[in-house]
């Protein structure tokens, strides 16, 4: 089980960090209808008077709509340094799928995912262990890996729900080394941005220095980081020009000044609050400006490091000597962090000031708000001497981008003993391409590689927007048994699935009745 607590939900806002926010927007819209009320007792033929009135109008109307038509979606974190280990059997309570509301995406950050030579490049041809757990636990639960970053043992991985995919966009990722002065992977970072309903969003996952001394080392490391990632997008070039980031990962953050037994004792006792002051991740916020725009939930779980492999025993290790040195038994620490920030307001210089509120920017017509609903560590995981750690958020916002890049349709009927036909329909324009793809998926699938077969699109020239294209797939190439599908659209430019037709069935063919054929079971799917 993991270790929770009852906590406050703990909230940020890209226009404001109280939590009060809805009703002191309320009052101020009751305080612009009380002066419009007042403006049009003055009406008359005063021009002043008009302005006044068209201006308390265009403010409460964008009050109005910044609290209407928001939609919540929620998002799980995990960060774990796993200790070069293979996964465990089961992930299921580390996901936690069960919880309702159902979670819609899954940001996964593994530290010291076993990188030697011949491994590392064996994954770099099929996946990784923990890329297959991951994918045949979500699939069944109709979750698709979207994207995934790889830098030796750093692994940052995105899953969604199939209805979202199609409004993931603009997909980059890019990462940095620190280890070995810049030119070694064991440690930096790794990045994923992308543009979600139209609100920019960036994963950091980060594993930096290690030992208590070096709290000034991972500030340097955590901003060459930040200075040195770049993105190829006018409006987002680098992480902390999205509108939200999260940093997560092994930042390896020590507890300073306590001796063992006062850090053991306040743990086993449950006081943590004891320990927070002396943290010092926390400690390097009040000095550092960067660390300040970040927030995190509060500290209420076990310190997630060192503990005995499969145990909830904190480092028993004997001391042993090495060329005259003798060891040392970690501390307990919070080395494993997930915290977030919201791009802070541009400061509006004198001649903004003058404009009327009709003008407004992107961040105060389509603010998001970011809820933490938990941060906690689960113990009973024992592959690594870290313990794993889970965040859920809530992300509230108001989408920008409501209309899919493509349509498909799958046309009469399918199954192996003829040819099928789809159609596909650009609606708005992209970078689309003639290498783009039309898969077939079955229900169930596990990534945009996971397809039954394919068939280009147009090949002659790309398609004009609201052209019909009929497409063909062989017989030869479709599944004898019966089964549900779904065709989806891969942007060889975006490398991602911008779009999907309803659900269809293709019947079991001739051959698969006469021969009796049925499917197999496979990681729980039926192949």
């Amino acid at each position: 089980m993991a270790d929770t607590f009852d906590l406050p939900r703990v909230r940020s806002d890209s226009t404001s960090t109280t939590a009060s926010q809805s009703s002191s927007s309320r009052q101020i819209l009751r305080q612009r209808l009380a002066q419009l009320l007042v403006c049009l007792e003055d009406l008359s033929s005063d021009d002043e008077a008009n302005e006044e009135v068209s201006r308390a109008l265009d403010e409460a109307f964008y009050l109005c709509g910044n609290y209407t038509n928001r939609e919540s979606f929620r998002l799980h974190m995990v960060t774990w340094n796993v200790g070069t280990a293979e996964p465990p059997a089961d992930v299921r309570s580390l996901l936690q799928l069960d919880l309702q509301p159902a979670t819609d995406l899954f940001v996964v950050g593994l530290q010291e995912v076993n990188a030697t030579p011949v491994r590392y490049i064996s994954d770099l041809i099929s996946e990784d262990s923990w890329s297959h757990l991951l994918m045949d636990t979500l699939a069944p639960m109709g979750f698709i890996k979207v994207t995934s970053v790889r830098m030796q043992g750093l692994l940052l991985i995105l899953f969604a729900k199939q209805v979202h995919l199609p409004f993931i966009r603009d997909i980059q990722s890019t990462y940095t080394r620190t280890g070995l002065f810049g030119y070694w992977g064991n440690k930096g970072g790794v990045s994923v941005r992308f543009s979600f309903y139209g609100h920019m969003l960036c994963f950091l996952n980060c594993h930096l220095a290690a030992h208590m001394n070096y709290a000034l080392q991972r500030m340097d490391e955590f901003e060459y980081i930040l200075d040195t990632q770049d993105f190829d997008m006018y409006n987002t070039p680098q992480v902390l020009d999205h509108k939200v980031v999260f940093w997560f990962g092994d930042l390896n953050f020590r507890i300073a000044d306590h001796g063992m037994h006062f850090l053991r004792s306040s743990i086993n006792n449950g006081r943590f609050n004891l320990l927070w002051d002396k943290d010092q991740l926390t400690m390097m916020k009040k000095k550092e400006p960067i660390l300040q725009e970040f927030e995190e939930g509060p500290l209420c779980f076990k310190p997630t490091y060192k503990f005995d492999r499969f145990s909830e025993t904190y480092d028993t290790r004997v001391p042993r000597t090495w060329f005259g040195f003798i060891g040392k038994k970690r501390k307990p620490a919070w080395t494993d962090r997930i915290l977030w920030r919201i791009k802070p307001k541009a400061i509006e210089t004198e001649d903004e000031n003058r404009s009327t509120s009709s003008s407004l920017s992107d961040d105060d017509e389509y603010p998001i708000k970011v809820t933490q609903d938990m941060y906690t560590c689960d113990v009973s995981y024992g592959v690594s001497d870290h313990k794993p750690v889970i965040a859920a958020f809530n992300l509230e916002m108001r989408k920008k981008v409501e209309t899919p890049l493509v349509t498909l349709t799958a046309e009469g009927h399918w199954s192996a003993d003829e040819d099928a036909t789809f159609t596909y329909t650009i609606l708005e324009n992209f970078e689309s391409s003639t290498w783009d793809w039309i898969g077939l998926y079955k229900i169930g699938f596990k990534s945009a590689s996971d397809y039954s077969t394919f068939a280009w699109v147009k090949d002659d020239e790309v398609a004009a927007n609201g052209e019909v294209v009929t497409v063909q797939m062989s017989k030869n190439e479709l599944p004898l048994l019966a089964g549900d599908y779904v065709l989806g659209y891969f942007s060889t430019n975006m490398q991602t699935l911008i779009a999907f037709s309803p659900i269809f069935q293709i019947l079991a063919s001739q051959q698969a009745v006469m021969e009796g054929l049925v499917p197999q079971n496979i990681n729980g799917h039926e192949k």
